[in-house]
């Protein structure tokens, strides 16, 4: 009966120790995870950032928006320039042509 007991709780501890390995191979790569994801998310952003098809995109778009504000109404002109201010916060306007980076700084200085 002694040598059932013991096998038993041999067999518990086993099941135990794999239980807390996984646990700690798991953990170990949610953790390596939360660490490189970061930086590699911000890479990818930054490649994204700096191709041609996503500047052309971009100056296309503000192409679009400078027609649609020549063509509004002074109301619609306050809200397209609050939406071109807002979308291209952040963008490098030395990427875009002279005409376009003019418009955009002239919106920024509330030159409407």
């Amino acid at each position: 009966m002694k040598d059932l007991f013991c096998g038993f709780l041999s067999i518990i501890a086993m099941v135990f120790v794999l239980c807390c390995m996984a646990w700690a191979i798991q953990g170990n790569d949610f953790f390596l995870y939360k660490v490189f994801a970061p930086a590699q998310e911000q890479v990818r952003r930054e490649t994204f950032e700096q191709s041609k098809a996503y500047n052309q995109s971009v100056a296309q778009d503000i192409s679009s928006f400078q027609q649609q504000y020549i063509q509004a109404t002074d109301s619609q002109k306050d809200a397209l320039a609050s939406l071109i201010i807002h979308r291209y916060a952040d963008y490098d306007l030395s990427k875009l042509q002279p005409d376009q980076r003019s418009f955009i700084e002239k919106l920024r200085r509330g030159d409407r």
